[in-house]
C-alpha cells in the first residue's frame, strides 16, 4: 500500500492530500529511466575497458603466446646471422684464400630484392610493418644461405681439384734411397762423359744397378713407352696433367705401356744403360708446361729434410753427367 502524503493548507487550516499530477509522474518517470539508461551506459562502458569476457581472456593469452613466439622466432634469426657471417667470413678469408678463388662481395652476400613490392599482402594489418621486416629478414636470411651453400659447394669442387693437382705433381724420388748407389749428376751445367765439353745437363742422374725399381712420380698417364727418343734409350714419359710430365730414361725394361694409367709410387720400370749412356743410371727430368725444369725441387714427398739437404749439395756439384 502506498503512502499517502500531505500537506498543510494556511487558507483553510487544515491538512490536504498531496495529489500528484500525472504530468509529473511521466516526467519524474522519463527521467528515471533516462537517468538509470546513461549510468548503465557508464558502467557498461567501464566494465568493457576494465573487465574482460572469458573469449576476451583467451584471445588475450593467444596474442601474448604469440608474442612470445615472435621473440623466440627473432632470436633465432640473429643466431642464424651471427653463424651465417662467421661462415662467410671464413669463406672469404680462410676457404676461398686457400683455394686460391676470388671472395665473394658483401654486396652480393647481403643484397635485398628489387623490383615489384612482395610483401604487399602483408599491408593493412595491425603489426603490418613489424610482419614485413621480419619477412624480409628472412628473405635475405634464404638467399645468404643460398650463396653460402653454393661457395661451398665451389669450394670442394676446388678441393677435389686441389687433392688431384697435390697427387699429380711429381713429388717424390724416381730411385728409392736404399736401392741409389749415388747421386751422379744434377740440373745444370756439366762435363759431358764422352766430348769432355761443359753443356747444359736437363735432369738428374740417380746411380743404382742395372735391374733397380724406378717408380713414377706422381699419378698420370703414360704417354711413351719406348725408345723413339735420340739418347734416351729405352724411356717412359708421364703425363700427369696441370702442365706436369716427366721422363725416366735409359730403362733395363718396362713395367708399363702406353696410355696406362700410374699413382705415385707405381712400379713403371728398372734402371739399365740403354741410349747415350756411360754406365747404368736413372735420368729423370720435368717439364712444366713444356719447359724442362729442376727436379730437385719437387722431391718434398719422400725425403726428410736431412736427406735433401744432403741431395741438393750433392746436385749442385759440377761434375761429369753419364749421359
Amino acid at each position: 500500500m502506498s503512502k499517502v502524503k500531505y500537506y498543510y493548507d494556511p487558507e483553510s487550516l487544515s491538512y490536504r492530500k498531496i495529489e500528484r499530477k500525472k504530468r509529473t509522474t511521466f516526467k519524474y518517470a522519463s527521467l528515471f529511466i533516462l537517468s538509470s539508461g546513461f549510468f548503465a551506459f557508464i558502467f557498461v562502458f567501464i566494465a568493457s575497458q576494465y573487465i574482460s569476457s572469458p573469449k576476451e581472456r583467451a584471445l588475450t593469452r593467444e596474442l601474448e603466446n604469440m608474442k612470445l613466439q615472435f621473440e623466440l622466432l627473432n632470436k633465432k634469426m640473429e643466431q642464424a646471422e651471427t653463424v651465417l657471417a662467421n661462415v662467410a667470413e671464413r669463406d672469404n678469408n680462410i676457404y676461398r684464400v686457400f683455394f686460391e678463388a676470388n671472395p665473394i662481395p658483401e654486396e652480393q652476400r647481403k643484397a635485398g630484392f628489387g623490383g615489384i613490392n612482395r610483401y604487399k599482402s602483408l599491408e593493412g594489418f595491425d603489426n603490418s610493418k613489424l610482419i614485413i621486416e621480419s619477412n624480409k629478414r628472412l628473405d635475405i636470411l634464404q638467399k645468404q644461405i643460398v650463396v653460402q651453400s653454393r661457395s661451398l659447394d665451389e669450394i670442394a669442387k676446388l678441393a677435389e681439384e686441389k687433392e688431384k693437382l697435390l697427387a699429380a705433381i711429381p713429388a717424390i724420388q724416381p730411385v728409392s734411397n736404399e736401392d741409389l748407389t749415388r747421386m751422379a749428376s744434377g740440373f745444370g751445367m756439366r762435363s759431358d762423359p764422352f766430348t769432355k765439353v761443359r753443356k747444359m745437363h736437363w735432369g738428374m742422374d740417380f746411380t743404382a744397378p742395372r735391374g733397380t725399381p724406378i717408380y713414377a712420380t706422381g699419378d698420370g698417364v703414360v704417354d711413351r713407352a719406348d725408345s723413339n727418343s735420340s739418347g734416351y734409350g729405352k724411356h717412359i714419359r708421364i703425363d700427369h696433367g696441370y702442365g706436369y710430365t716427366s721422363l725416366y730414361a735409359h730403362l733395363y725394361k718396362y713395367n708399363v705401356r702406353k696410355n696406362q694409367k700410374v699413382k705415385r709410387g707405381d712400379l713403371i720400370g728398372f734402371v739399365g744403360s740403354t741410349g747415350r749412356s756411360e754406365a747404368p743410371h736413372l735420368h729423370y727430368e720435368i717439364f712444366k708446361d713444356g719447359q724442362r725444369i729442376n727436379p730437385i725441387n719437387f722431391y718434398y714427398g719422400s725425403l726428410t729434410a736431412e736427406e735433401f739437404n744432403e741431395l741438393l749439395e750433392r746436385a749442385s756439384l759440377e761434375n761429369q753427367s753419364l749421359d
